[in-house]
């Protein structure tokens, strides 16, 4: 799920391009088996191993927000894979601490159950192929996906177990409520979910959470949970979507310290049996939402408001121009336009519905802003909006044929250059996000494909509404402002909110990307930041030839350069993640005779940040990493750590940077010197002392 502030302050921007994976995956991804070996028509477990990086996680079967893990089998002939067998989730919580669905963090082991032929003989091998796609989260939300293969050998002896079998028992998996009589009905907006001890002997659950496997209960709302006869009794918020002809409960009651879940599948009754035991006037009603009408309210004012954004001032001035420029006209000309113009607005509103309702009904798990999640989208939107905020501050201009483009659309082609403006003010307003916006298309992701287009409409109608307003009372167009100083002034001053929005799309790209990505990006922008300047310094209007020629070539290139510069790379396999370095970690790793590199390091370190550059994209060093498995630790100075300074002046140094390496059989690490190359990490991690 997309975190809700994140959420609202992109929501617009996710028309600009179609979803596509992520750059930098925070969840590892591996498929183990619980035994060494298979055999013939033997039935045997093997298991997805997702390991996350600390506060990332992905999602359950019934994700909340997000979307469940999948798995895509490739299999050798005869043999067949069954359903994912779902470990007992967690309640996930984003950095405010809100619900933001149903997952898993940490080590995870997503079970499924192969069965091979027959016709399989000992002493061959086989190859389980698979592809994984998953939704990672933090403070952003990224797609992840995974090829995953795993080689076992096949043999007539029993199966031996791997050294996965003791980790994937360890992992909480649900089972059957023995021991417990369990009933369902339905009671309002609410459902009563009752667990009596079958011997009247008082049980104990420890901190427990429902988990509906289909969504029947919202996932986001309080569950209250009442002592009953020994048992207990929970009132569950039902969720608005919930269909009503659902027969069944089913999900996990999970249970925390240690973590254990319940596998609950009851018939959903009319009134709980036994009514003694019933604890009468205890419901608390669902949480009451705003509904279908106070979100086409939202919908209107985040479609008018969007006229206010600086994306779609240039199509607004020029509408307003071909209003005045239809005032002498006749009044039922002027409305044609006005009409045409909101008939161009809406057919475009209504193709985005439309292709989003085509999406989810082929099946996409799709949230509004998921297109944010490919690194290279965000930094060219990130460079789009800085480039328009140079030009509103005044660092370079358009040419007359760019500005013009509306105008000379409405004035050679009649009413179709109105439709088409129309159409056009839609494609400039989709990247803005106005304050009232953002919930109402949320909103609308959730609805029926029926209420989501009512709400595009109200959009729709939000922003057409002033051009309507207009061709309907065009003497009002003597009320707008004339033309004046202040037009370059309010220009100027809408700069600011498009510097925001690239500074919040820096935010998101960074989560995204790993710390020298990041460094790289923001030069990126500073070099197509630069090209803006020369183009508007040598291609102003006026200039001779030769010095336009100069600026737009060099604005060019300039511009090339920043986009090479600054674009996301994908990680290669033998890519570098490194963990936040600790004495105890260090302690942990040495005993497991693991070599350890450690880089005590600064981001206000001009020379830490040249030696990473230098040495960690070395592809001799990237290889020789990952084929030794060397633990990579990073100490972050950037700020205070008394820690780090400690540590530092274990070995006599005040200052960054500094790097150790520690071989196994070694009382001592290695020092390595300040200044780094390749050759010089390579040979260290050669010499035998």
């Amino acid at each position: 799920m997309l975190p809700r502030r994140a959420f609202y302050l992109f929501t617009l921007a996710a028309f600009f391009a179609p979803a596509s994976r992520a750059a930098q995956s925070h969840v590892q991804a591996s498929l183990v088996a619980t035994s060494t070996s298979i055999q013939p028509s033997q039935p045997f477990t093997v298991a997805l191993h997702l390991v996350h990086e600390p506060h990332w996680h992905t999602y359950w079967l019934n994700a909340g927000t997000g979307y469940a893990t999948s798995i895509a089998w490739t299999l050798p002939d005869g043999f067949k894979a069954g359903t994912i067998q779902w470990p007992v989730p967690i309640v996930l919580h984003d950095s405010s601490g809100a619900i933001t669905g149903n997952g898993y963090e940490g080590d995870a082991f997503l079970p499924v159950e192969i069965t091979p032929p027959a016709t399989l003989k000992p002493g061959d091998t086989v190859t389980l192929r698979a592809h994984a796609d998953w939704l990672m989260c933090s403070e952003v939300c990224v797609p992840g996906k995974a090829d995953v293969t795993l080689t076992l050998p096949v043999s007539a002896d029993p199966p031996q177990p791997s050294e996965w079998a003791a980790k994937l028992a360890a992992q909480p998996m649900p089972h059957p409520p023995v021991g417990w009589n369990i009933s369902a009905a339905r009671s309002g907006k609410n459902l009563r979910l009752r667990l009596l001890p079958v011997d009247d002997a008082p049980r104990e659950l420890n901190a427990p959470h429902f988990f509906a496997d289909d969504g029947f209960i919202e996932y986001d709302q309080p569950q209250t949970v009442l002592r009953a006869n020994g048992g207990y009794e929970f009132v569950l918020p039902i969720a608005e979507s919930a269909d009503a002809k659902t027969a069944r409960l089913t999900g996990v009651l999970a249970t925390g310290n240690p973590l254990a879940g319940l596998r609950i599948d009851v018939p959903l009754t009319a009134t709980i049996p036994d009514a003694q035991a019933s604890i009468a006037n205890a419901q608390p009603q669902a949480a009451a939402g705003s509904g279908l009408p106070g979100t086409l309210v939202l919908a209107f004012f985040g479609g008018l408001i969007l006229n206010l954004m600086p994306c779609v001032f240039p199509v607004l001035g020029i509408k307003i121009l071909g209003f005045v420029q239809h005032a002498g006209s006749e009044r039922r000309k002027v409305v044609a336009h006005g009409l045409v113009f909101a008939l161009g607005v809406l057919l475009s509103f209504w193709a985005l519905a439309g292709a989003l309702a085509a999406l989810r009904a082929s099946g996409q798990q799709l949230g509004w802003g998921f297109q944010l999640q490919s690194p290279g989208f965000v930094f060219t939107l990130a460079a789009l909006m800085l480039v328009f905020a140079l030009n509103l501050s005044g660092v370079f201009e358009f040419g007359l044929s760019a500005t013009s483009v509306g105008g000379s659309l409405q004035t050679k082609s009649g009413l179709s250059g109105t439709f088409f403006s129309g159409v056009l003010a839609t494609i400039v307003a989709t990247p803005c996000s106005a304050p009232f916006l953002a919930p109402a298309l949320g909103a609308a992701l959730a609805l029926p494909t029926v209420q989501s287009f009512i709400v595009f409409t109200a959009i729709a109608l939000g922003l057409s509404t002033p051009y309507l307003l207009l061709s309907l009372f065009p003497a009002a167009v003597k009320f707008l402002p004339r033309p004046g100083a202040w037009m370059e002034t309010f220009k100027q001053f809408m700069a600011f909110p498009l510097y925001a929005t690239v500074a919040a799309l820096i935010w998101v790209l960074s989560g995204q990307i790993n710390e020298n990505s990041q460094l790289t990006a923001l030069f990126g922008l500073t070099v197509i930041a630069m090209a803006a300047w020369l183009y508007g310094r040598w291609h102003a209007p006026g200039a001779k030839p030769a010095r336009a020629r100069f600026g737009l070539l060099g604005g060019a290139a300039l511009l090339v350069l920043g986009g090479w510069l600054g674009w996301p790379q994908a990680p290669a396999p033998t890519d570098i993640t490194w963990e936040p370095w600790s004495a105890e970690r260090v302690t942990q790793l040495r005993a497991d005779h693991r070599i350890i590199y450690v880089d005590f390091t600064a981001r206000w370190c001009a020379t830490c940040q040249a030696n990473k550059k230098l040495v960690f994209h070395d592809a001799a060093v990237l290889k020789t990493f990952h084929d030794k498995k060397i633990a990579t630790l990073r100490a972050d100075w950037t700020n205070a750590d008394p820690r780090i300074t400690a540590e530092l002046a274990r070995f006599g140094r005040s200052a960054v940077p500094f790097d150790l390496l520690y071989l196994p059989g070694e009382s001592e690490p290695k020092t390595l010197p300040e200044l780094l190359t390749p050759g010089i990490v390579l040979k260290a991690l050669d010499e035998k002392d």
